[in-house]
């Protein structure tokens, strides 16, 4: 036992000295589209690989990258450069020009059809960097150390490419990346929390011990939409605050909401959950026909779609219908494991009512997970 304890120790102890090679052991090829992709076609990628963004690829010298990246793909033998990535695409940028302009649910059902099939047809290059993170496309140097990693993760930023070979240099301005290398993998947010689950001993073990409270999860104004909410207003909810997922609360018996606007979801009843990347559990056709549907309706639904559930057997459909919560006292671990577990980017802080309080995201998690480590190097 006491030598068991030793070895998690030592793990533990090497977290400052892990780098982002360690965490890519059994990460795959990188899935990507081209520039002259359809949003159509993209959306079916993200769908047949159960990823929620995709950096797209174009002729190197003829665009210029998301936040002048010069990220290329060349060949190893001759170094000739093959492809340039020119920026990401998420599912939240595809729901945005879905939801388009007002006009777009003013029609009648067949209108929104015919007006979705069009936006829908249009290349992905046209629609790059209409959300933050597709207005720059981030690498890391395998030799990255673990707690740089997390610097970048800890501000917002969800993912990053990592060359598997070649070279990183800084370009003169300094703020610009310059990339080449014969291929590429992409690290998450998820990744990093999954790698911290999994080594969650020694000196992790009392940082994942602490409460939520600690993250400052409980907040005063939390966006959300209620069970009365159509998913084509839904939509445009996330569109407008740029938000990948809202919680679904219980319409007020007291006061009229406005189901089509965002509302304070603070102290109302959580019932559900509406994301950007349960669009992922439908094909172009599938959406057409639900658009018109409540947007808890829809969560519902999706969740028996084969596109969740044939695929992904490990998980059952109760278990995606299921309410992924916290409470202010649950340890950070507990939150880390729900949302590795049941691949959710947020999980919802509620009360002992199940009222809802607050929110923990994973960018929650890493900042305060590394601000921890650091503070315990300083001591």
């Amino acid at each position: 036992m006491q030598q068991q304890t030793k070895v998690q120790h030592n793990e533990s102890m090497s977290m400052k000295e892990k780098k982002v090679r360690d965490l890519m052991v059994e990460k795959k090829r990188l899935v990507e589209v081209p520039y002259t992709a359809t949003l159509a076609h993209t959306m079916n990628t993200l769908v047949a690989n159960k990823v929620a963004a995709v950096p797209v690829a174009a002729p190197p010298g003829q665009w210029i990258g998301a936040g002048g990246s010069m990220i290329v793909e060349c060949d190893k033998q001759s170094g000739t450069a093959r492809k340039h990535y020119i920026g990401m695409v998420t599912m939240l940028d595809i729901v945005a020009h879905i939801a388009g302009d007002d006009h777009f649910s003013n029609g009648d059902n067949d209108d929104v059809i015919k007006d979705l099939d069009q936006r829908m047809s249009v290349p992905v290059s046209s629609i790059i960097g209409h959300s933050f993170e597709g207005l720059s496309l981030w690498t890391l140097n395998p030799n990255t150390s673990l707690l740089d990693c997390m610097e970048v993760f800890s501000k917002g930023i969800h993912r990053a490419m990592v060359p598997v070979d070649g070279e990183m240099e800084n370009v003169t301005c300094g703020v610009e990346l310059v990339e080449a290398a014969s291929s590429y993998q992409m690290l998450t947010q998820m990744d990093v929390l999954r790698f911290l689950k999994d080594n969650a001993g020694g000196e992790l073990q009392s940082i994942l011990a602490r409460s939520v409270q600690d993250l400052g999860a409980e907040t005063e104004k939390i966006y959300a939409i209620t069970e009365n909410t159509k998913l084509v207003d839904a939509i445009k909810c996330l569109k407008s605050a740029m938000l990948n997922a809202v919680p679904i609360v219980r319409a007020s018996d007291l006061r009229e909401d406005d189901h089509r606007q965002l509302i304070n979801g603070r102290c109302r009843k959580l019932i559900g959950t509406f994301s950007a990347s349960d669009l992922r559990g439908c094909y172009l056709a599938t959406l057409k026909s639900w658009l018109g549907m409540k947007a808890l309706t829809f969560t519902e639904e999706v969740a028996t779609s084969p596109l969740f559930t044939a695929s992904e057997t490990e998980r059952s459909e109760t278990c995606r219908r299921e309410l992924v919560t916290c409470n202010a006292e649950s340890p950070i671990y507990d939150v880390i494991e729900k949302a590795v577990t049941k691949h959710v980017h947020r999980v919802w802080v509620v009360d002992q009512q199940g009222l809802l309080v607050g929110v923990v995201s994973l960018t929650d998690v890493v900042r305060v997970i590394r601000h921890s480590l650091l503070s315990d190097s300083d001591h």
